[in-house]
């Protein structure tokens, strides 16, 4: 007999409240994951994951908090709160557990004002204009306007990606993040960038992850329900050389992608 989960996302609160129910087991973790993606792919500062009523069937099963958590510690770096009355349960996630929703976002600081913005595009010319146009809007707004030129690199690539390859709409989300700026673009294609290294010199085309690669701290892509995001973190002042021998695996894996 299989077992069923259900979810609901709460979005009238603070910060994002996904309610989960059913029974945790082999064969719903795929499902759970999915809907901590889905609901991360929006970028929210933190996530409170009501867990009240789902039942985990073994400890192991729980273990799928802290998978998800692990690949999504470099983007979008939510902070992930579990919600529960008995924390017994969940205590193998390593994840912090609240005895209720109030008690989470209690914890919680408010979202940080100003520190996003979005724009959705039509897979059609002109896309990646409008993306760098907001990439430079969002340098002049949050003091990085030496990270313009990267940025309109990497938005422009991805959204050429996304008209050229997806043909779908897509949303250009960009973050404050730390002392640089989070890059991402969500689409309706489930397709994933896998970036292959150089490429040679006589070579058309293949070079747009490439340049992203070059210019970026960290990029990655996560698998949604209804296509994917793929991201990317600009190279900021104290972080330009830095290695990116620390992604999560699963995450960036560029294949990396």
């Amino acid at each position: 007999m299989t077992s069923e989960v259900g979810h609901v996302v709460d979005r009238g609160r603070a910060h994002p409240v996904l309610r989960i129910t059913g029974v945790l087991a082999a064969d719903t973790t795929a499902d759970v994951r999915q809907a901590l993606l889905d609901t991360l792919a929006d970028a929210p500062e933190a996530l409170v994951v009501d867990v009240s009523g789902l039942m985990p069937a073994d400890g192991a099963a729980a273990d799928v908090f802290r998978r998800v958590a692990r690949e999504t510690t470099v983007w979008p770096a939510a902070q992930l709160l579990l919600t529960a009355p008995d924390a017994t349960p969940w205590q193998r996630p390593g994840l912090p557990v609240c005895p209720s929703v109030p008690a989470a976002l209690a914890t919680l600081s408010a979202p940080t004002p100003g520190a996003r913005l979005e724009l959705v595009l039509e897979p059609v010319v002109g896309a990646a204009r409008r993306a760098r146009e907001l990439v430079t809007e969002a340098c002049a707004r949050w003091d990085l306007p030496e990270l313009a030129g990267s940025g309109s690199i990497v938005v422009t690539e991805l959204a050429n990606n996304a008209v050229a390859h997806a043909r779908t709409s897509m949303t250009v989300m960009l973050s404050r993040y730390a002392d640089t700026i989070a890059v991402a673009v969500r689409d309706r294609s489930a397709a994933q960038p896998h970036f292959e290294g150089p490429v040679p010199p006589t070579a058309y085309g293949g070079r747009g992850l490439l340049l992203i690669d070059a210019v970026t701290r960290d990029w990655g892509s996560l698998p949604l329900s209804d296509g994917k995001v793929v991201w990317a973190i600009l190279n900021g002042e104290e972080s330009s050389g830095s290695s990116r021998s620390g992604l999560p695996a699963g995450m960036a894996n560029h294949g990396r992608g």
